[in-house]
């Protein structure tokens, strides 16, 4: 089955460094735009976690790792960045080529243009605001390896009479090989959902900002497998939630005392 997806028309030559790429088959990062750098990933009890400033716009950043053509399906808080639809992986996305990084900046309202993700408050998020508040603060990339084409190939020899009547028979002709399903070539099972963190008022949306010009082809792409080969999932809020979660260790506050010492000891 073909879905139609969006290909890419910028090629970047370079993808800011790795240190805060999540993915074996892309690189994904969160990228800053008011602080012009990558944002850290912070990993706690087996997720990913980037510090969100309220007001900053952001993009997320994607690099296949792989050699051949990927399909990115994406979704931020829930909704898919290309479609608006509430986010599911057999949905459209972006196809990037071997190698092939891409900015995604925002929300796809055309062929050529976005309205760029900014980190606002929760209840000024897009997801929100459109009556979708349940998953606020994650960003999802679910991964496709593109079908091969099958290869045919045409015998050389003459085949001995020994040979013809196994071939008769049905004696390891490619007719009775076994077929193996999509499924069968997914690592895993679909991953249950996360369970949801009671919400704080103080808690991270993305917003749908300004637009952008942002211009894209439309392409086919046949996905290898039923389920995505990876699926990748970054969670955001502010620095002081991550610190009440246990994400970011807070700082020590020095306590100074009083009479640490016996003596005058001389200076260095």
């Amino acid at each position: 089955m073909n879905w139609k997806t969006i290909t890419s028309a910028i090629v970047l030559c370079s993808v800011a460094g790795t240190a805060g790429a999540v993915g074996n088959l892309a690189d994904v990062t969160v990228y800053d735009r008011a602080q012009g750098r990558t944002l850290p990933v912070y990993q706690h009890q087996g997720r990913h976690y980037v510090v969100g400033k309220p007001g900053n716009e952001y993009q997320i950043r994607v690099r296949n790792r792989s050699g051949a053509d990927i399909l990115t399906v994406m979704s931020v808080d829930g909704v898919n960045v290309v479609s608006g639809e509430t986010a599911d992986w057999s949905q459209t996305g972006y196809v990037l080529g071997r190698y092939q990084g891409f900015d995604v900046k925002g929300w796809r309202k055309s062929m050529e243009r976005t309205a760029a993700f900014f980190f606002t408050e929760h209840e000024n998020s897009y997801a929100a605001r459109t009556g979708r508040p349940d998953h606020v603060g994650v960003i999802g990339v679910a991964m496709y390896r593109k079908k091969s084409e099958p290869e045919a190939f045409i015998q050389r020899e003459r085949l001995s009479d020994a040979r013809r009547e196994a071939a008769g028979a049905g004696v390891g002709s490619e007719g009775n090989a076994p077929r193996a399903s999509a499924a069968d070539s997914v690592a895993g099972p679909r991953p249950a959902p996360a369970p949801q963190a009671a919400e704080k008022s103080t808690a991270l949306g993305t917003g749908h900002g300004r637009s952008e010009a942002s211009r894209v082809t439309y392409t086919s792409f046949e996905r290898a497998t039923a389920l995505p080969e990876e699926v990748i999932a970054i969670h955001y809020d502010t620095h002081k939630n991550l610190v009440a979660m246990g994400v970011i260790r807070a700082p020590q506050i020095a306590r100074p005392m009083p009479f640490p010492g016996q003596f005058v000891p001389d200076p260095r």
